[in-house]
Formats: structure tokens, C-alpha cells, sequence
């Protein structure tokens, strides 16, 4: 039985493509993935993300990566709560990335929040993938 972790693998084309220097990387749409790349854009880390169709009727998100001083906004970028070992947890307990550089991005019953949200708003969940 083949197991598919499309959050894992959305993260990979978003991490190949800043280090191959690319402008742009896209990847099929499902809101999941739209909540990350929309916490990304508002965080800093990506420069845009859009949606759009593709010819064969299928929509997909396209991302414009984000520079500074030539290297990618995005230094490293993990996945944490994987389909064979799933990572929950309380608001408390929420994994503070570098000190606070970094984000953590969660799945919460409110949605896809980040981590200063879902402390803010006193929300636990599935901690999908650590930025910074």
C-alpha cells in the first residue's frame, strides 16, 4: 500500500525550487496547501501566491518565491507531523522555532493558523511544518 504525503511534497517543490534559484514554482490546488502558502506570504517568506486553472480545467497554486541579497527568504523548511507519525499538541506546548525566528504552522479547528495565532487565540493541533 503506497502512502502519499502531499504536504511533504508541496514543501519539497517549495524548497527545491528556492535553491535551484527558480522565480516561481506551482503545485495542484487543495485548501490545505492554499492556507500554507498563504500563512508563508503574510509571514515573509514567499513573495506572492496565487490560483489559477490550468488548460486541462484543474487548478493549481502558483508561488513567487521571495529573495534577499540573492538567497532564498526560506532557509529551511520541515515537515513535522507526517502521515505515519501524526504530532499534536496544546496551545502550551507549541514548539517555538529558533528562539521565534522561525513559524510553526498548524492545523487547528479554526483552520490553518500559525503558531503566534494559535498561542494568541489559545488553539492546539497538528503542527504540519516548521519555517524559518
Amino acid at each position: 500500500m503506497s502512502v502519499h504525503d502531499t504536504i511533504g511534497d508541496f514543501i519539497t517543490v517549495i524548497r527545491n525550487a528556492g535553491s535551484a534559484g527558480k522565480s516561481t514554482c506551482s503545485y495542484p490546488h487543495s485548501n490545505l496547501r492554499v492556507g500554507i502558502a498563504k500563512i508563508l506570504k503574510s509571514r515573509g517568506f514567499v513573495a506572492n501566491c496565487d490560483e489559477q486553472s490550468a488548460e486541462n480545467g484543474h487548478k493549481n497554486i502558483q508561488i513567487t518565491l521571495k529573495y534577499v541579497d540573492g538567497q532564498h527568504a526560506i532557509r529551511g523548511i520541515n515537515r513535522v507531523s507526517t502521515p505515519g507519525r501524526r504530532t499534536y499538541c496544546g496551545y502550551r506546548e507549541i514548539p517555538r522555532v529558533l528562539g521565534g525566528l522561525g513559524i510553526s504552522i498548524l492545523s487547528t479547528p479554526n483552520g490553518i493558523i500559525d503558531d503566534k495565532t494559535a498561542r494568541k487565540n489559545k488553539l492546539g493541533g497538528e503542527i504540519l511544518c516548521s519555517v524559518w
